[in-house]
């Protein structure tokens, strides 16, 4: 029985979590709220977007959301002011531009190198197991293949 106790104490450190409740004046502002958290990146965590990160720079930039949603800003506002202060990072889908235009491309060109080492690596395999013979040799060879023929 303390067994049990034991381990439901160890697995209970995540109740102690805070959990941040907004409230807003409308639906509208509510879903604004979810959809930048949604979309954009912790800067910290890197790997996860700012509703799932308890990272402390996560929660000022969730409360700053907050702040321009209820002083009034529309979306686009807010994901600009981001990007002007932390950059395109911040963005989970970057826009495409100079600055972006590896991140996007990046995948294309690993995949088209990986098919062009596959292809060439394919041809050797391709012609290491042909054999090279000279023309004296092939002719021997047909000549000892006629003869085992004849033998049957």
């Amino acid at each position: 029985m303390k067994l049990i106790y034991l381990i439901t104490f160890l697995f209970s450190f995540n109740a102690y979590a805070g959990v941040e409740v907004q409230t807003f004046d409308n639906q509208q502002q509510e879903q604004t709220y979810k959809k930048l958290v949604d979309e954009l990146r912790c800067l910290v965590c890197q790997n996860q977007n700012l509703a799932d990160s308890n990272a402390e720079l996560a929660q000022d930039l969730r409360k700053k959301i907050v702040e321009m949603i209820e002083a009034g800003k529309s979306e686009q506002q807010i994901v600009d002011y981001m990007v002007a202060r932390y950059g395109d990072f911040v963005l989970y889908r970057p826009p495409l531009n100079k600055n972006t235009f590896l991140l996007w491309a990046g995948p294309f060109l690993i995949l088209l190198m990986g098919l062009i080492v596959l292809a060439v690596f394919v041809t050797r395999q391709k012609n290491r197991d042909k054999p090279s013979l000279s023309e004296e040799q092939q002719q021997r060879a047909r000549k000892l293949l006629d003869e085992d023929e004849g033998d049957d």
